[in-house]
């Protein structure tokens, strides 16, 4: 990760182009987010679905942004899945013959998937026809619960969000982590883990004092790689909670700078501390050390297995630095 000393701003920039009307709520990605290698995995799952489930029309998909928009890619995919024709235009060039297209199939879609009015606020004529990414995210992955519940999406797919709202007195906004796919785990994953068994889950099945003996060690570890930056940790769970330590621990062993633009240094909302782990959790996962099981909530409401089960994964790795 390179390092980035310019100058960074906590609130949220509003895209210029943002068709967003007062009273209304819109659910922007955060661009940080948009780089999630998982959310990336998620996107090349979903066009090759979509390739394959069209071959015979051959349709062909390269950009969920810009090639569903339209309604020609979610009206072959209704056709083909339900084996429904529906009376709309093939080909709808001007944007009235495109939102009037689309009005109709996300209508049948939406009977379709069971939709209930407040599950289907996840995406709208609107949402799609202006290419929000979010919106098309959620309505495909329905679809494929939908009539392919045998298709292997990758799981835990979550995005930082802005939630922006017009009122009286400008643009108000908010941050939180808006899951798309759900967390999974195989059944073989799981014989394999019960077989197994987590080092750490073991640990905590042991007599008390072993436990303290285990959790000492891995704060004598900590603390002599925090040191340098005038830090000292006491208590495991508390301190990490918040994930500033975790990041910068993170960066000390893994000899890079954090940018302080792509965490909050002084959270004080859950939301905030919840993105500051899920950015460590990101890192270490890019690094392979595997923590992808591990809800970042879990560290923030400071459950004593999740936080030993990430610190035991960089103690692994770097217990002799």
């Amino acid at each position: 990760m390179e390092q980035d000393l310019g100058v960074c701003f906590d609130q949220p920039r509003v895209p210029d182009d943002l068709d967003i009307m007062k009273g209304e709520k819109r659910t922007i990605i955060q661009p940080s987010s948009l780089r999630d290698p998982k959310l990336e995995k998620l996107k090349e799952v979903l066009i090759s679905w979509i390739n394959t489930t069209l071959k015979p029309q051959h349709i062909v998909v390269q950009s969920l942004e810009e090639d569903i928009y339209d309604g020609l890619v979610l009206h072959h995919l209704y056709s083909q899945l339900a084996g429904i024709h529906l009376s709309v235009e093939e080909i709808a060039v001007t944007t009235t013959a495109q939102m009037r297209k689309l009005e109709v199939v996300i209508e049948a879609l939406n009977k379709s998937l069971g939709m209930q009015d407040q599950e289907a606020q996840k995406w709208s004529v609107k949402l799609i026809h202006t290419r929000d990414l979010l919106a098309t995210l959620h309505l495909l992955v329905s679809i494929v619960k939908r009539f392919q519940p045998d298709l292997a999406l990758p799981s835990g797919v979550s995005v930082e969000v802005v939630l922006l709202e017009v009122n009286k007195s400008g643009i108000k906004s908010d941050k939180q982590i808006e899951h798309i796919t759900e967390p999974s785990e195989s059944a073989e994953e799981s014989s394999d883990k019960k077989r197994k068994g987590d080092p750490i889950d073991e640990l905590l099945k042991l007599d008390g004092q072993k436990v303290s003996t285990v959790k000492q060690a891995i704060l004598h570890f900590v603390n002599r790689n925090v040191a340098p930056l005038g830090l000292q940790v006491t208590d495991i769970e508390k301190q990490f909670a918040d994930g500033v330590i975790l990041l910068l621990l993170l960066g000390q062993l893994e000899g890079y700078f954090v940018p302080l633009c792509d965490f909050n240094l002084t959270p004080t909302t859950s939301t905030e501390m919840a993105h500051n782990v899920k950015l460590a959790l990101d890192l270490l996962n890019e690094r392979e050390l595997l923590v992808s099981d591990i809800d970042p909530q879990d560290i923030v409401t400071q459950d004593l297995a999740a936080t030993l089960k990430v610190l035991y994964a960089l103690f692994k790795k770097h217990k002799n630095k």
